[in-house]
């Protein structure tokens, strides 16, 4: 088989379905992540539209070229929809269904109405230019490692993409009237489908990439958060506390800790509901996570008790910062199906000042301390130094 138009564009159609089949697939086992359908469906269009192309193997034939054209619009469109999903972003339906109608409109009139190859072609490559920068736009942003390798690489495909359209534009533009048709031997239509062979595959690829470090991402979040309130769980803070004390003993650092439980928990469960349980403990997170410095480590150690790991922070400065906590909290009731929960908390502090660098020992004396506040009337910060 020559490698020539007609070869490329079964290759094309080919590939886009296999594509589209992958990504279709992959939304079934991964439907927490936006974008797989509309890439499926992408897939599937360029796919119809390269087979259509094909059909054309004499000129003639009007509504095939709209249709292709129609097809390929189609696709751009919604891989562009595609990656808006993916980044959970609004999706510009009306804008892009404006951009394919203008696409049909254009290709009706220069082939139907007024019949103008070259002119029908220039700005079709325009339109499809101006798509694969938008999504190129869309992708070439910072990001963290490791996601930002598979958003640069997709990125880069529809630049490379969008720049191949608009050099066609010109080339064809910028060619003898009357002197371009899709099977003439010009340079420039085995170069731009080979392009667009060699560049779908880059794209399909970085995309699925982007899911898949997408899913790995929330694999590990599952698997170091606790689900109900977005804190991390009590493994990761075991883990976290290795790194903490290795920087505490490298810098002389002291490292507190703080031991918070809503008081009164069951009572909350009993007169408004488990879920409205569940919502004041959310709730102490977010007022947790308004006052608690970047470097600072909170986790749900059980329960309605949770634990804040406090690097180069002194007992009295962790006193501090529990008692705003504790204000914090008392002052934000949740609002619940019409009425308003208030909650208090008490929190037990301890550091390694007193105590040691030793997770355990820090936090048994911190639960100490909160046991007392406990005791003592509840709603309080004690610290662990003055109760010994």
């Amino acid at each position: 088989m020559n490698l020539d138009l007609r070869t490329m564009m079964v290759m094309l159609a080919v590939l886009s379905f296999l594509f589209s089949l992958l990504l279709g697939v992959a939304s079934l086992h991964a439907r927490g992540i936006q974008g797989l359908r509309q890439w499926s469906l992408a897939s599937l269009f360029i796919s119809l539209g390269f087979g259509v192309a094909y059909t054309q193997l004499t000129p003639g034939n009007g509504w095939a070229v709209v249709a292709g054209a129609v097809f390929l619009a189609a696709g751009s469109a919604l891989q562009l929809l595609g990656i808006q999903a993916f980044k959970e972003q609004p999706s510009q339906w009306l804008v892009l269904s404006a951009v394919v109608t203008l696409v049909v409109t254009q290709t009706i009139w220069f082939t139907i109405v007024h019949p103008d190859v070259q002119l029908r072609a220039t700005a079709n490559s325009i339109v499809f230019a101006a798509l694969n920068f938008a999504c190129a736009r869309a992708l070439l942003i910072s990001i963290k490692t490791p996601e930002r390798t598979a958003y640069w690489l997709t990125g880069s495909s529809f630049a490379l993409l969008a720049i191949s359209y608009s050099l066609r534009a010109v080339s064809i533009l910028s060619a003898p009237a009357n002197s371009y048709g899709l099977y003439n031997p010009l340079p420039i239509n085995p170069v731009m489908f080979f392009m667009g062979s060699v560049t779908h595959l880059f794209l399909t690829f970085g995309f699925i990439l982007m899911v898949n470090y997408r899913m790995a991402a929330e694999l590990e979040n599952l698997a170091t958060t606790d689900s109900l309130t977005g804190a991390w769980n009590r493994h990761s803070l075991e883990l976290k506390f290795q790194s903490l004390l290795a920087r505490s003993m490298r810098h002389q650092e002291t490292l507190s800790v703080m031991m918070m439980d809503v008081d009164h928990f069951k009572r909350i469960n009993d007169n408004y509901g488990h879920q409205a349980g569940d919502e004041v403990l959310r709730q102490l997170i977010i007022n947790a996570k308004m006052e608690i410095r970047r470097d600072d480590y909170l986790a749900r150690y059980g329960g309605e008790e949770f634990c804040l790991l406090l690097p180069a922070t002194s007992e009295e400065e962790a006193e501090d910062m529990a008692e705003r906590l504790r204000l914090s909290h008392t002052e934000r009731p949740v609002h619940w199906r019409g009425t308003w929960v208030s909650s208090t908390i008490s929190i037990g502090v301890a550091s390694s000042e007193h105590i040691g660098l030793d997770l355990f020992s820090l936090l048994e004396a911190a639960d100490t301390a909160l046991y007392r506040a406990k005791q003592t009337g509840r709603d309080k910060v004690v610290a662990f130094s003055t109760i010994q």
